[in-house]
């Protein structure tokens, strides 16, 4: 190993290898702590980016020979390990949601077109005026229903074009980056826009009549707030509204689908609650990872826009769509009714133990109170003023 005194750039590969060592590590120790502060829960969200870190920082080791040290550095060989294990255990993490897994929801083997259901999920971004690019999309991908977000009044009136097909809606068109619009070719039973946490985060909530005529699929749509300092200092209103449509779902067993844009990633350890709380599954296990943002950086990337389903569907069809002008690609699926094979398809979905419940309802409760703190604070600063 170099003298670290004396300039070199063999000891400037050392210095720099240690620092993405450190920083890859940490990185990977943050997100196993269950703290909601945002600067902790961000690391959940680029797996993928960190295990790169990881095998190239291996890599860089071996090449510096870490593995058999001199000078008495006999600590980087057991760095190397536990960077090794480091990237194995992302691997893990990551590796459901690639086509090297089995698949969790199966292939359609249905034929007939009246049990079939497709949906596009679109973040537009509140500030891109490249409407027409979007509305282009929405009208080729032809989906059954459509959920565009952060959709303001402008937004509203660029995508009315769409209710000329999809005469069935329900709008809550807003200027905070989170107003909804949503169209729907098929029948819709009690549309509702609600409020679940946050007072200005609307989520929908309706049925879906399947073209057979006679089946109903109840459908949550969903944008809840990220954990980022612009937005909320703390995942903790964010997880709370997943548990709160978790909660409600473990008391119904009928055909479900969740879809938005979550702000989370699918194997987060909120999302993975979720599912255990809701019974769902996730269409991507073994299928691929279908990463959503950021749009326009291809190397920080990661599945942010999800669709969640009851065992009563399998999947025809699921795709990301092209480029919008949003920092987010929409994604499209196509669902297949199937409840002959819902029992086999149970096996997949993960069990929620006592464990789970309480975290779920500690986190309802907490989301709550967030807000409610939150809602004193802002009417004490104008009472100030």
């Amino acid at each position: 190993m170099p003298d670290f005194n004396s300039f070199s750039w063999l000891a400037l590969a050392h210095g720099l290898t240690l620092l993405l060592a450190f920083v890859a590590l940490v990185a990977t120790l943050l997100p196993l702590l269950r703290q909601t502060a945002w600067w902790i829960r961000v690391f959940d969200f680029p797996r993928l980016q960190i295990v790169s870190v990881l095998v190239g920082v291996v890599v860089a080791g071996l090449l510096l020979h870490w593995n058999r040290p001199t000078d008495g550095a006999y600590w980087l060989p057991a760095l190397l390990g536990t960077l090794g294990l480091a990237a194995l255990y992302q691997g893990y993490r990551i590796m459901p949601y690639t086509p090297l897994a089995s698949k969790d929801v199966g292939d359609s083997t249905r034929s007939d077109g009246d049990g079939h259901l497709s949906l596009v999920m679109m973040n537009v971004l509140q500030y891109n005026k490249q409407s027409d690019k979007a509305l282009q999309v929405l009208q080729e991908a032809d989906a059954d229903i459509v959920m565009a977000v952060e959709t303001d009044e402008w937004w509203h009136q660029q995508l009315k074009p769409l209710e000329k097909t999809h005469p069935h809606t329900c709008h809550e068109p807003l200027d905070n980056t989170y107003g909804l619009l949503f169209f729907s070719r098929l029948p819709l039973d009690g549309c509702e826009i609600k409020y679940l946490i946050d007072d200005d985060v609307p989520s929908l909530h309706a049925r879906v009549q399947l073209a057979d005529g006679r089946t109903w699929v109840r459908i949550y749509g969903l944008h809840p707030k990220p954990p980022a300092p612009a937005e909320s200092d703390t995942s903790t209103r964010r997880d709370a509204e997943l548990m709160v449509v978790g909660r409600e779902l473990e008391e119904r067993d009928e055909p479900t689908i969740v879809f938005g844009d979550m702000n989370d990633v699918a194997w987060s350890h909120t999302s993975e609650l979720f599912r255990r709380i809701s019974g769902l599954l996730d269409p991507r296990v073994g299928r691929g990872l279908l990463p959503t943002f950021h749009a326009e950086h291809a190397l920080l990337r990661w599945p942010l826009d999800h669709v969640f389903v009851s065992p009563h569907f399998k999947v025809d069809d699921m795709a990301r769509l092209p480029y919008v002008g949003s920092d987010h690609f929409p994604i499209y699926i196509k669902l297949s009714f199937e409840p002959q094979d819902k029992k086999e398809q149970e096996e997949n979905c993960e069990q929620a133990d006592a464990g789970d419940e309480q975290e779920a309802d500690e986190k309802i409760r907490e989301g709550i109170q967030e807000e409610i703190e939150e809602e004193a604070e802002e009417a004490t600063g104008k009472g100030g003023k």
